[in-house]
């Protein structure tokens, strides 16, 4: 059996983390005797959830450049130097066969030093809009798996490779586990169930529309399972005591959560909408306007022209959010179109063919 060594980096936020887990998991599967390592950055959420998820994670001493002029920013070249000296060390103790980046700000030193010492080394780029650590390692990558088209205008075209967003396994599943995860959450059966997920960390805006309609979803007898962020948990917490009202700092067993959903309020990161579409519910989607290019609008309206999905814009949302929720948990049939709808472009096999490219840069019979 293959004794393949893979060096996995990618973090910040669960949409990094959790693709990056996805495609060592599907090596894993193939390679079980295969030897992972996860890089991570100091003190995120990766240090925590790759560890749960069974893999070993080191970290590194790094973060991104803020747009204020600010002492973390006077501190980042030091971060850069220092996490270039443990990546190196890391790499060279470790030895691996390929380095694979998933994106956040840890990637970038690990493959820097991959490319270097002329490890293989393949991207994963989630967005529409990649970050600027995959814009840089895209020069030097030996290929450049993603989940949108055009995006030849930030890399080289000759090593993109349209595979999709990795999503978890679990969630292959999800249309199986409707009573499982209603009884999960204890939920009653019968009742339109919506689910409210902002990010791993939490978006303000969505949990202040929450708190300000939770009269309003209660005249249209919903139960609401509100996952509200680590950043916000504290503040909404309180809410667990208001009838038919779970809030969450973070759902780890997202796949019953959306099992348990009959309509989904979403952000529109890509791993969120490429979940979304292998999950095949209505989702009414809040783009989040504090990204790089507007991207998650960019993401949202790749599904809303196709029938798939609702769209309101912050902006928006104190003047629509009512009457568009109304609208559509009043229409079964509109519903199903968009739950069918949604799920016509979900590439269900991202992780396989992801894996399948990175067995092409794997070095025969080690």
């Amino acid at each position: 059996m293959s004794h393949y060594k893979i060096i996995l980096s990618g973090g910040g936020t669960g949409g990094h983390i959790y693709p990056a887990i996805a495609i060592a998991n599907e090596i894993k599967s193939r390679y079980p005797d295969a030897e992972f390592l996860f890089v991570g950055a100091k003190d995120r959420m990766e240090m925590e959830k790759v560890p749960q998820s069974g893999y070993e994670i080191k970290g590194l001493w790094i973060s991104g450049i803020q747009r204020q002029l600010t002492l973390k920013n006077l501190l980042f070249p030091f971060k850069l130097l220092s996490s270039l000296w443990k990546a190196n060390k890391i790499v060279r103790e470790f030895k691996p066969d390929i380095a694979i980046g998933t994106g956040g700000f840890a990637s970038g030193p690990l493959l820097y030093i991959a490319n270097a010492k002329n490890i293989p080394t393949l991207i994963q780029e989630q967005n529409s809009y990649p970050g600027i650590t995959n814009k840089l390692l895209g020069k030097k990558a030996n290929k450049i798996c993603v989940a949108y088209d055009d995006l030849e205008r930030f890399f080289p075209q000759e090593k993109l490779i349209k595979t999709g967003n990795p999503v978890r396994k679990s969630l292959l599943s999800v249309s199986d586990k409707l009573v499982e995860a209603k009884d999960a959450f204890k939920l009653k059966h019968g009742k339109y169930t919506v689910l409210v997920v902002g990010g791993s960390l939490g978006a303000r805006r969505i949990n202040e529309l929450i708190e300000k309609e939770l009269d309003f979803f209660d005249t249209h007898n919903v139960q609401l399972i509100w996952q509200c962020g680590k950043l916000y948990y504290q503040q909404y917490k309180i809410y667990n005591h208001t009838n038919n009202v779970q809030v969450y700092e973070f759902l780890n067993n997202m796949d019953l959560a959306y099992a348990a959903a009959d309509i989904i309020i979403s952000r529109a990161g890509a791993s969120s909408v490429s979940e979304l579409c292998i999950v095949g519910k209505p989702v009414i989607f809040i783009p989040s306007p504090n990204v790089a290019e507007d991207h998650q609008t960019k993401n949202a309206m790749a599904l809303v022209k196709n029938d798939a999905a609702v769209i309101i814009k912050e902006e928006d949302l104190d003047a629509d959010f009512e009457n568009k929720f109304a609208n559509l948990i009043n229409a079964p049939e509109r519903q199903k179109a968009l739950g069918k709808n949604i799920k016509k472009l979900a590439l269900a096999n991202a992780t396989k063919d992801i894996v399948n490219e990175v067995e092409k840069l794997l070095k025969p019979n080690k």
